[in-house]
């Protein structure tokens, strides 16, 4: 099959079913995962597919977002070596946010035993691999329950993050951009981000380089916001230097 046939068909999948994989499409074509990034980022500039996280949605669907069982088997080396780096940045005593993510929760089942921290989370698969560690208080916030992330939401959240100054917030999103800030698809999760944010004195961002110039619907904040970003050897050099001349440490594990 040649390149714009190809192309053709991955743009029928994706109006299809919503969404296309990169090693899904690679097994489909029987070609390399970098012949179909190449197809995809084609496309993306054709205006016909928009790339995100691990493969593409049909143009203008910035509210699609996959549930918390597709995303943690994407980019999951990447995802552990962050959330090992990111043990740096555990306090020694205090209190810390972490928020609701996939790579967080790789966090959370890393924390180690000799830590006396009160840990703050509305994320259910965060509090339930912390919630039998022995030297931890753990504090859940309520709200309602976003079936795609297993998150609290809406006043609740909000009203408690609204009254914490937490040491160390530990923030996970969607997608990060230098002119499009921290976003995600949803705006009730926003809201509570937003509010993360607000309480914590430092903050540290956990995302891979695949969601860098991923901009989705609801915008929680500024990278200028952010005092630390881990990420992954993938980010461009290039971004690397932009990021850290806009004032945010990056961490590349």
């Amino acid at each position: 099959m040649y390149g714009p046939e190809r192309q053709q068909e991955i743009l029928r999948l994706a109006h299809e079913t919503g969404r296309v994989q990169v090693p899904v499409l690679a097994d489909r074509f029987r070609v390399t995962a970098e012949t179909v990034r190449r197809d995809l980022k084609a496309l993306d500039r054709a205006g016909l597919l928009r790339r995100v996280h691990g493969g593409a949605i049909p143009a203008g669907r910035l509210d699609f977002e996959a549930d918390v069982a597709e995303r943690d088997s994407l980019a999951a080396d990447e995802k552990e070596r962050i959330a090992r780096a990111a043990l740096a940045e555990l306090p020694a005593a205090g209190s810390v946010i972490l928020d609701a993510g996939t790579t967080t929760a790789r966090l959370a089942d890393l924390f180690p035993l000799d830590r006396e921290l009160t840990v703050v989370t509305h994320g259910l698969p965060v509090a339930s691999r912390l919630a039998d560690h022995p030297g931890l208080t753990l504090q859940l916030v309520g709200g309602r329950i976003r079936n795609r992330t297993r998150a609290a939401v809406d006043d609740w959240a909000l009203r408690s993050y609204g009254e914490l100054h937490a040491d160390v917030a530990f923030l996970a999103t969607n997608g990060f951009a230098l002119a499009g800030g921290l976003t995600t698809p949803d705006l009730a999760e926003a809201a509570v981000k937003r509010a993360v944010v607000a309480a914590a004195r430092r903050v540290v961002l956990l995302a891979d380089s695949t969601k860098f110039d991923q901009v989705h619907l609801a915008r929680f904040g500024l990278l200028r916001e952010v005092d630390v970003l881990v990420t992954d050897t993938g980010l461009d050099p290039a971004a690397v230097r932009a990021i850290e001349e806009a004032g945010t440490e990056v961490v590349c594990a």
